[in-house]
């Protein structure tokens, strides 16, 4: 494997890990990590190995000590509202709006998470730089009580484990404290509208040998345009529906494509992106035995896809075909690849998708 793909394979695997959906983080570790490791390399060199942190999101000066707790921080006041979940909370400082976010919104906060026996475990206040993150992609908890909140309100939560990280190795522990300032809400992109066909491809649809059922939405003309190899690094927007309509996956909600070599994805996308080139649409019925063959976790049955290839990024191996205006192998357009330049992903392009293996 060439130190290229290896580089790559990396990066995404190390996506994967940090991107651990709503159970795993407080916040999205997989965006957050590398701004994160810059600023811990900085501190470290600059502070001759002490912690260089901001004491709020506006100071300027340098602060050495953890945030102190607040007074309520082993359990909620009298006065503080409880959700049916059980999450309780006690507005400090009133918003302005009726904006409240959604599930799927993207939301930038400042924040501080204690423990109840007083230790501040995290705090982006001390960092000196807001999160940002969607919504569904952290702790119950804050997935709730975030869509209370209108911008520019500052609320503390006492958040019970059931809606923390559950008793998970490694996640602070037990009922969770947070002063959360809600800075800014952006919202998702809508979806696209399911096809109509989505308990079965319709009888105009093709079928490959392998259960595989799609139709073209858009096909592009362009001569020279690729078309990927089975170990090709691509760049894509999807959607992903169940039979019965539910949407569980979408790059197009989240506002950014993803990017992931096409061995690394399930049969029936390494198999049915093959068929496409650059600029193309389709929808793809994949059964299960080409899907997620019943992994517990994984979206059940056949599934549906919206996929539309953006680009096929050039790499020394699986770089793609080029083809000519009727979809026809055009060798002679091949370009050669330098391997002294390592493929790193586009700015917001995912490393890899859900459909990762």
């Amino acid at each position: 494997m060439s130190r290229t793909l290896n580089a790559l394979l990396t990066a995404a695997m190390l996506a994967l890990a940090g991107c651990g959906g709503a159970d795993d983080a407080t916040t999205p570790t997989a965006e957050q990590g590398a701004e994160a490791a810059k600023q811990a390399a900085a501190a470290a060199k600059n502070a001759a190995g002490k912690t260089d942190v901001v004491a709020g999101p506006a100071a300027g000066k340098a602060a050495r000590e953890p945030i102190a707790a607040p007074d309520d921080v082993a359990a909620a006041p009298e006065d503080a509202k409880k959700t049916e979940s059980g999450l309780a909370y006690k507005v400090l400082t009133a918003g302005s709006g009726e904006q409240r976010a959604t599930p799927t919104d993207t939301v930038k906060v400042h924040y501080t998470g204690w423990t109840t026996d007083g230790k501040m475990f995290d705090s982006s206040v001390q960092r000196g730089r807001p999160a940002s993150f969607p919504l569904n992609r952290v702790i119950a908890g804050w997935t709730e009580g975030l869509q209370l909140m209108s911008v520019g309100e500052k609320t503390r939560f006492w958040i019970p484990e059931a809606l923390a990280y559950q008793g998970k190795p490694g996640k602070p522990a037990g009922m969770l404290v947070f002063d959360v300032e809600l800075l800014e809400i952006t919202e998702a992109p809508k979806p696209p509208t399911p096809p109509a066909d989505l308990a079965a491809a319709p009888a105009n649809a093709l079928k490959t040998d392998s259960g595989l059922a799609y139709t073209f939405l858009t096909k592009a003309d362009r001569v020279g345009r690729l078309r990927p190899g089975e170990i090709s690094l691509v760049q894509v927007h999807y959607t992903g529906w169940t039979t019965d309509g539910k949407m569980f996956d979408s790059s197009v909600q989240r506002g950014r494509p993803a990017m992931f070599p096409l061995n690394r994805v399930i049969a029936g996308w390494t198999e049915g992106l093959q068929l496409m080139t650059e600029g193309d649409s389709a929808i793809f019925w994949i059964p299960e035995e080409l899907a997620y063959k019943g992994l517990p976790g994984k979206p059940a049955g056949m599934l549906v896809f919206q996929v539309e290839l953006i680009k096929v990024m050039p790499t020394p191996k699986g770089g793609g075909m080029p083809v000519d205006a009727d979809g026809k192998d055009r060798p002679d357009l091949k370009k050669e690849v330098s391997v002294a330049k390592p493929v790193t992903p586009p700015d917001g392009a995912e490393a890899t998708p859900a459909v990762a293996k």
